[in-house]
């Protein structure tokens, strides 16, 4: 449930926006604290927050609303950096309504509100093969889609079969896997359409198989990320050729903090927060990161963390 905001930083625009959709069934939070949603566990407050009750409910809020108004879609909030200042605008965000996972043979449908790890599980337990990756991948499969997720040798583009959104004037649209334009962690699709559910396609197999691949595949994450931990995930993407954690690691970076921010020792692309660092704290540490890596190697490494909102 969310919970209501200690502070009111932003003007409230709920009740103007009440007035344009009277029809509307989803849930508005007017400064909407958003720390408390994302993985790092750190940032301001959102103007609006929005929960819609279906894909239905959010086509009609989507129609209405200001074409000015900026929109932010949040998932997880695994690969987020809210800045402290916060959120101007609207933030969107799918929840259990879009968590729903089906199964028919060996096709999966899931909202984009739904877990990848939950995904994976579901599908292991009704022994369907290919989607074991996701085990290893923090998130939703709306942002999953949005990134073209991979871990372990394996991306979304090689199980998806098509996939539904929003755009931001509220038309629904169907994508194959051809429309959605992937790349490495890249979807070529308009940033301002919101996806909301995915089908993909799965191979027989043994459950039993599967889960022990998934075991497999959660140790080896547990041995080599810094899991249960305040992180967003994968600061940096990999330059072509190259990996992140070792120019970060030549670099001299491993441990490196500013406050209680830090960069992990087990992983140094992975940025922590040990408990009372800010969204500036985190991101001055990674800009740093980017600048040693810079002077002792020529390269520049790429954000792989989405840094949204103001300082």
């Amino acid at each position: 449930m969310l919970q209501k905001p200690h502070s009111a930083p932003f003007a409230d625009l709920i009740t103007n926006l009440r007035e344009a959709m009277p029809d509307l069934r989803g849930a508005l939070l007017a400064n909407a604290p958003l720390g408390a949603l994302t993985w790092f566990r750190t940032g301001g407050a959102a103007q609006v927050l929005f929960e819609p009750q279906d894909e239905a409910d959010l086509s009609y809020f989507l129609q209405r609303l200001d074409p000015a108004r900026s929109v932010l879609f949040l998932g997880a909030g695994s690969n987020l950096l809210v800045r402290d200042g916060g959120i101007e605008g609207v933030v969107i965000r799918l929840g259990r309504p879009f968590e729903t996972i089906t199964i028919e043979a060996t096709s999966i449908k899931a909202g984009a509100g739904a877990r990848d790890m939950k995904l994976a599980l579901s599908a292991a337990r009704a022994g369907v093969a290919g989607l074991s990756f996701l085990r290893g991948i923090p998130g939703s499969i709306g942002g999953a889609l949005r990134m073209n997720a991979g871990a372990y040798g394996a991306e979304i583009k090689d199980c998806l079969v098509s996939c539904r959104g929003v755009d931001r004037g509220g038309r629904i649209h169907t994508f194959s896997n051809a429309d959605m334009g992937f790349s490495y962690r890249h979807s070529g699709v308009d940033q301002g359409v919101i996806f909301t559910e995915a089908t993909f396609a799965g191979v027989a197999g043994e459950a039993e198989a599967i889960m022990a691949q998934m075991n497999d595949i959660s140790q080896q994450r547990t041995k080599t990320q810094p899991v249960n931990t305040r992180t967003g995930g994968s600061t940096f993407k990999n330059p072509p050729g190259r990996k992140a954690w070792e120019l970060i690691d030549a670099a001299g970076c491993r441990g490196l903090a500013i406050g209680d921010a830090q960069v992990s020792e087990l992983h140094c692309n992975f940025l922590i927060n040990h408990g009372s660092a800010s969204a500036a704290d985190l991101e001055a540490l990674g800009e740093e990161v980017r600048a040693r890596v810079l002077k002792t190697s020529g390269v520049t490494l790429e954000w792989e963390i989405l840094r949204v909102g103001t300082a």
